[in-house]
């Protein structure tokens, strides 16, 4: 079976133009207990500033629900002739990791059907897994299949032939306990379309996700990277941060050439039932006209997006307040996938 390398296909980097971006709304009270209601103003705001630039298709559980979250759409502003529902349902908000892969040749657009067991088996996933097929099927595109798991939010690529990721999740034995590392980056390079992987090590505090790399580490650009680094060395973050900048440090390119490194730093700690929630600035969401970023209600917030405005030029850095949606255990890089436009 010939696969997207293969056949000459590839998966753009973020900041490539998009078609749209997929959602999946939230709905699973379980993800955020006691707090569902409260994430929503942001989670509209996230869907009214992709509208400005793109297509929004958003997967939601049924009409009821499209015509109350339309309603609060409208009301804030948003670009309704960009937003598109579907009644594909879903267990849980995760389209980072349970939506389709998008990659490209030419004129012409297919899917990438990685497997999902909802990072080791920890949540219901039966829905979630079904997505990426009934978006191929509503689009009318060709699907590749892998046959191991993998999730959206454990890469990341500069579009020139390297990815990021992580051994703590890639080669966690609740994924894929009968790949090898080496079996594994073969797929990424076969499934993905590159030819140089770059491991980092373990991911923050409090990531459900076994150590997912957009929560650490970004491509902004095709030779730069930003970093998550905790200043505090008292923190549990500090230790494995530094680690991962070090062997970014030593990484390549495809070209052989080093990455540059901007430093990004750490929000301060968020707890929430006394618990460490993973917080991170690294989780930003790259649209057509914006890059989303979530902001925590502390000092390093205007940090943060200074440093990020200033990576970005050609896009409006935008802050939304993420203290409610992290609760979830994830952010808006995590809650969306883009589609490339063609």
């Amino acid at each position: 079976m010939k696969t997207p390398k293969d056949l000459g296909f590839i998966f753009p980097a973020e900041w490539e133009k998009h078609e749209s971006t997929w959602l999946s709304y939230p709905h699973n009270e379980n993800s955020w207990p006691d707090k569902i209601e409260t994430i929503f103003p942001s989670y509209n705001q996230f869907i009214a500033e992709l509208s400005k630039g793109e297509k929004v298709n958003i997967n939601i559980q049924d009409q009821a629900t499209q015509d109350k979250v339309s309603s609060q759409l409208q009301a804030i502003g948003t670009k309704m002739e960009n937003i598109h529902f579907h009644h594909f349902l879903t267990n849980d908000a995760w389209c980072r990791d349970h939506g389709p892969a998008f990659v490209l040749k030419a004129n012409q657009k297919a899917i990438v059907n990685w497997d999902y067991n909802a990072w080791g088996g920890k949540y219901p996933c039966d829905l979630d897994n079904q997505i990426p097929m009934q978006i191929a099927n509503h689009l009318g595109l060709e699907v590749f299949h892998p046959h191991i798991i993998m999730e959206g939010g454990s890469i990341d690529v500069n579009g020139k032939g390297t990815l990021l990721t992580t051994t703590a999740c890639l080669l966690n034995p609740n994924r894929n306990p009968n790949l090898s590392q080496s079996e594994i980056e073969e797929k990424l390079c076969n499934y993905y379309n590159v030819d140089n992987v770059i491991w980092l090590g373990d991911g923050i505090e409090g990531d459900d996700t076994d150590g997912h790399v957009d929560d650490i580490t970004r491509f902004v650009n095709y030779d730069t990277v930003i970093t998550a680094i905790e200043k505090n060395k008292n923190d549990e973050n500090y230790q494995p941060l530094q680690d991962n900048l070090k062997l970014l440090s030593k990484a390549r390119l495809e070209s052989g050439k080093q990455l540059n490194i901007v430093e990004l730093p750490m929000p301060e700690a968020v707890i929430w039932e006394d618990q460490r929630l993973p917080a991170s600035y690294a989780n930003f969401y790259i649209a057509n006209n914006a890059v989303i970023v979530p902001l925590y209600k502390c000092p390093q917030d205007q940090e943060a997006m200074d440093i990020l405005s200033k990576l970005f030029t050609d896009r409006k850095v935008v802050g939304i307040d993420s203290t409610d949606i992290i609760w979830g255990l994830g952010s808006f890089h995590c809650l969306s996938q883009q589609e490339p436009l063609l």
